[in-house]
């Protein structure tokens, strides 16, 4: 079962990574994007993180779409953070 949209927690400068929810059913899972692998999706380099958010809505449905494949893949525990990176990006 594909997860469902959820909210967007926002900008994280100490990990440089965006992070936002989705749910798995009840369930809340915690997911989020490296700067760099958000970038690799736009096709951009260097995006400031005052932009990130207005990056993160234009680009929601495709990242999205890979968190819930990389959910499907990876280890159903209880808190377990889906991680999107440049390497998760296809070219």
């Amino acid at each position: 079962m594909p997860l469902i949209r959820d909210k967007i927690i926002g900008h994280n400068n100490e990990r440089l990574a965006f992070q936002f929810t989705m749910l798995n059913g009840e369930s809340v899972v915690p997911c989020q994007i490296s700067d760099a692998a958000m970038d690799a999706l736009a096709g951009t380099a260097g995006t400031e993180s005052s932009a990130r958010q207005a990056q993160f809505l234009s680009l929601r449905d495709d990242i999205e779409k890979i968190a819930s494949d990389l959910f499907a893949q990876g280890p159903l525990v209880e808190g377990h953070v889906v991680r999107i990176f440049a390497k998760h990006i296809k070219r």
